[in-house]
């Protein structure tokens, strides 16, 4: 039960935190939103058990790729011009957009059969992950 609530609690602050990237005039504030995300996700990760996964989206992601958006920020000045202006029609079709969009997908994943079948957890290694990400899924 705690373990729900708290998934709900990280999860809600990932939603949060995700559209306060989008709302956000600052470009800087907008970076910063991006690394609570991310690193939100990384939570999650790791409150499903992927621990590798989570750590690699800390080091990948969180670390690299926020502190290198940061010092592009930083660099090219962009973050001292004008405060972009939000339309309040655009902003009405995007959320209705994102909502049907939700809708949609909700509507698969409940409509999916099998997905409460339990499933046998099996043991996979770094070499079976590094495996699977660099020779069978590649492409993807």
């Amino acid at each position: 039960m705690i373990e729900t609530i708290g998934f709900g609690v990280v999860a809600g602050c990932a939603l949060i935190s995700a559209i306060a990237v989008v709302r956000s005039v600052d470009l800087v504030h907008a970076v910063l939103w991006l690394g609570v995300t991310l690193f939100a996700t990384a939570v999650l990760y790791a409150m499903l058990g992927a621990s590798f996964i989570a750590g690699v989206q800390v080091l990948i992601y969180v670390g690299g790729v926020v502190t290198l958006m940061i010092f592009g920020v930083m660099m090219t000045r962009r973050h001292d011009g004008a405060a972009a202006k939000l339309e309040d029609a655009g902003s009405a079709r995007a959320a209705a957009v994102a909502l049907s969009l939700f809708a949609f997908v909700a509507w698969a994943v409940l409509a999916t059969e099998g997905l409460d079948a339990p499933v046998e957890p099996r043991a996979t290694s770094t070499a079976d992950l590094g495996r699977a990400l660099l020779h069978d899924h590649l492409l993807a």
